[in-house]
């Protein structure tokens, strides 16, 4: 995915946070990563939906003999 280094980041962020002891600031990064997943989950159910169709993707296969 290319949407995972920003999870990176907020980990690295909770981890310096907690570190420091900025506990509030560490809870509201782990609120934030969870947003942060819910909306990259959403972004990839959507281009996977406009994907086209193709034999792997559906698990199909048109036409012709298989060998395999």
């Amino acid at each position: 995915m290319r949407s995972d280094w920003i999870l990176d980041v907020l980990t690295d962020l909770k981890t310096f946070a907690r570190s420091n002891e900025l506990m509030a600031l560490a809870e509201q990064l782990e609120d934030t990563a969870i947003v942060a997943m819910a909306e990259i989950a959403t972004l990839n159910e959507r281009q996977a939906a406009s994907a086209p169709a193709t034999e792997y993707a559906s698990g199909t296969h048109i036409g012709g003999t298989r060998t395999s």
